[in-house]
């Protein structure tokens, strides 16, 4: 038997491909409308654990909406960012595989443009863990809305893959977890001719190009604004915000499986105002 480890899935990788870029993806990635946070969280203030936070784009929301927030980023760099941006919140390096929070420790965990990189049988056990009973996962993805002609040629340069919320079914088909609802929210997004180069930097396949590929991918979404946007006035981008949320399973109604073992609770906090610490190593 071999003593290496195995080899991370390739989404691993690549969801810690945006530390190079974090400055151009904070500077160029859309907000999300504050009907859709609200949504996500169900509304009163909670404990939220957000993961895959990223610099905190939905982070500085979910806090200015009254909630008691916790993040967590695999990359660095993108936190580094988000430390910057949301200074109150306690974030960590982890991933969704291995989240540093004890057993039914948080009201709601909230994940945006990042689920799809995710190895869901891992993680979605993981957030049922921490989840407290009655608590829920929310998954949100801005995506660009194609249904209008100029939108779907900006699609054909900067890519389509925050178009494809198909991991959402892994919610939807996880026995951890009950009926899956959604929403879909509309919002604007204004770009200048400087912006839009940040919107681009901060994809992750930009990151993958070799610098002779990144001149000219910037060239040609230069090109693309001169002729569809308006100067001065920039362009507005119409995005389609698509949420999803589903309640936990009761844990003590689930159907053991072999390998099982008991729960190990740790202390549970509500407020984030106890003197038990909510997330483990959150200092």
């Amino acid at each position: 038997m071999s003593d290496e480890l195995p080899e991370p899935p390739a989404t691993v990788d690549r969801a810690r491909s945006f530390g190079p870029v974090a400055a151009a993806y904070d500077r160029g990635r859309p907000s999300y409308p504050v009907e859709a946070v609200a949504w996500l969280t169900g509304g009163e203030a909670k404990v939220v654990l957000e993961l895959g936070a990223g610099t905190g784009k939905l982070t500085r929301q979910l806090v200015d909406q009254g909630h008691a927030v916790f993040a967590t980023e695999p990359d660095e760099a993108m936190l580094e960012v988000l430390r910057e941006r949301v200074p109150e919140v306690s974030a960590k390096i982890a991933t969704a595989e291995d989240i540093p929070a004890n057993d039914r420790s948080v009201d709601v965990v909230v994940v945006a443009q990042a689920f799809h990189w995710f190895d869901h049988e891992v993680a979605l056990a993981e957030i049922a863990r921490i989840l407290k009973p009655g608590g829920h996962l929310a998954l949100v993805w801005n995506s660009r809305d194609e249904r209008i002609p100029w939108v779907r040629k900006m699609g054909d340069i900067l890519g389509r893959q925050d178009l494809d919320t198909s991991s959402s079914e892994h919610l939807v088909h996880s026995d951890l977890f009950g009926f899956m609802e959604e929403a879909t929210f509309k919002h604007w997004q204004e770009v200048n001719r400087e912006s839009i180069l940040d919107l681009a930097r901060s994809r992750s396949s930009f990151a993958a190009m070799d610098d002779g590929q990144r001149e000219r991918h910037l060239a040609d979404v230069l090109a693309f604004y001169d002729a569809y946007g308006r100067g001065m006035d920039g362009m507005q981008i119409p995005y389609v915000t698509r949420c999803y949320r589903a309640v936990v399973t009761d844990r003590d109604e689930r159907a053991p499986s072999d390998g099982d073992e008991p729960s190990q609770e740790g202390p549970v906090v509500s407020d984030g105002t106890d003197t038990d610490m909510l997330l483990i190593d959150f200092r």
